[in-house]
């Protein structure tokens, strides 16, 4: 009875660990369009954007970005190439030399 309690969840385990892996959902397989929509109507999401990187974008205009960082152009790899969108950055000083 004990093999059949830890079978069970050791399943349990491995179902939950891919479940939570495929919960952020990857640029890659997200045309550039439909990755755009979703930053949009969640005004900021956790996007994977390689096997292992990645980040959170954010919505051009709104205040998903704390002071001091302001949303800046960045481009992540989509199903149908490169897809601009926006990262919370620190903006570079505007002080001349």
């Amino acid at each position: 009875m004990p093999i059949r309690k830890i079978a069970f969840c050791a399943a349990a385990m491995i179902v939950a660990a891919t479940h939570f892996a495929d919960a952020r959902p990857d640029t890659r397989k997200m045309t550039c369009a439909q990755t755009q929509a979703l930053i949009q109507s969640q005004h900021a999401a956790v996007l994977s954007t390689g096997a292992n990187t990645y980040d959170r974008y954010v919505r051009q205009f709104g205040n998903e970005c704390d002071a001091p960082y302001v949303p800046m152009v960045d481009y992540v790899p989509a199903s149908d190439g490169r897809c601009m969108v926006y990262r919370c950055e620190e903006p570079a000083p505007m002080v001349p030399d």
